[in-house]
């Protein structure tokens, strides 16, 4: 059998790997496309790029890997995030971010060619305002953009 292959995938499909695989996320609202890689006929991993989540990078030319997710298959993450990069710019984006936990060394986005921004926020979305249930890590953040 071949390497990692690229495929297209919906994003109701995407979102669906990443409900059945993902550590510690559950699949983001929406997107504006996803990406799979695939081994055979197998989904071995999916991205999932959409709008940015902070709302003052939504400047236009700014998309963000809001999920990657895959089942640890070797150099999965680092295709993924290369694949989208080149998507992204394809498609006439100038800048492509995704965070991640502090914990995660960024082995996969640095093979790829990103570059570590630094640390961003963390924390509850709840407030007295608008109380929620935290279901995601609330540790810091690290920023990574491919430029």
């Amino acid at each position: 059998m071949r390497g990692v292959m690229l495929s297209p995938i919906t994003l109701k499909e995407a979102s669906e790997f990443v409900r059945l695989n993902h550590r510690h996320h559950r699949p983001p609202q929406g997107g504006l496309f996803a990406l799979a890689a695939v081994k055979g006929e197998q989904i071995v991993g999916v991205a999932i790029i959409g709008r940015p989540v902070a709302r003052m990078l939504q400047d236009g030319y700014t998309a963000e890997v809001t999920r990657l997710c895959t089942d640890g298959t070797r150099n999965a993450c680092s295709f993924l995030y290369g694949a989208a990069w080149r998507a992204a710019k394809a498609l006439g984006y100038r800048r492509l971010i995704t965070y991640i936990l502090s914990d995660e060394p960024g082995t996969s986005l640095t093979a790829a060619g990103w570059r570590l921004i630094g640390e961003r926020g963390g924390g509850s979305w709840s407030v007295p305002s608008r109380p929620r249930i935290d279901t995601h890590p609330l540790q810091k953040k690290l920023l990574w953009e491919a430029a």
